[in-house]
């Protein structure tokens, strides 16, 4: 039998959060009915973008100081990795909330910020976020095609035990893609 979308995201989401515990903190709930599909791509948008940013060797507490705008970078590479996830909710009738998805994505990634850099974030990432999905060049089409095939990827490797590939190897890919968004944003 096929599992549905939601539950794999849904699923996904436990693993990589029991996957990110310490021995000393509580074991995540194995229910998944106690998960929320889009709770589960907030998360899975985040968590994807940490090992972006840490398999791209990039610093976000150094371009803080330096290039603060880099930032945004990261927010704009969550939130389609997060559109990405959601999509296919469509086929259940599950409406995505990029509003609040942004600010979740924002407050998770930069855990620590005054709210006035948040907003800053928020706001720069999502103009970022709109240009990407507008952009009508073939690096964009490449960009945003190669990061949806990823998305997916990531989960169906994480949760099919037939899947082609390890959830392991999708992840440094996540890391390819992020490089190439930071130099392209570097170089404008």
């Amino acid at each position: 039998m096929e599992m549905q979308y939601s539950k794999r995201i849904k699923l996904m989401h436990a693993l990589c959060l029991a996957e990110t515990l310490r021995d000393d903190e509580a074991k995540p709930n194995t229910d998944l009915n106690e998960y929320d599909a889009l709770a589960a791509a907030d998360y899975l948008s985040c968590y994807v973008t940490f090992k972006a940013i840490q398999a791209a060797e990039r610093s976000p507490q150094a371009e803080r100081n330096e290039n603060f705008d880099m930032l945004s970078v990261y927010q704009a590479y969550a939130l389609l990795a997060y559109a990405f996830l959601t999509m296919p909710l469509a086929h259940e009738d599950i409406a995505p909330n990029l509003q609040a998805a942004q600010i979740t994505i924002a407050k998770t990634l930069f855990a620590g910020l005054p709210d006035a850099d948040l907003m800053e974030i928020i706001e720069s990432g999502f103009n970022k976020f709109q240009l990407i999905g507008d952009a009508e060049a073939d690096h964009w089409t490449e960009f945003r095609e190669n990061l949806d095939k990823l998305t997916i990827a990531f989960v169906i490797a994480g949760t099919d035990d037939d899947s082609p590939h390890e959830k392991e190897e999708v992840m440094p890919l996540f890391g390819q893609l992020l490089s190439q968004l930071c130099e392209a944003f570097d170089n404008i």
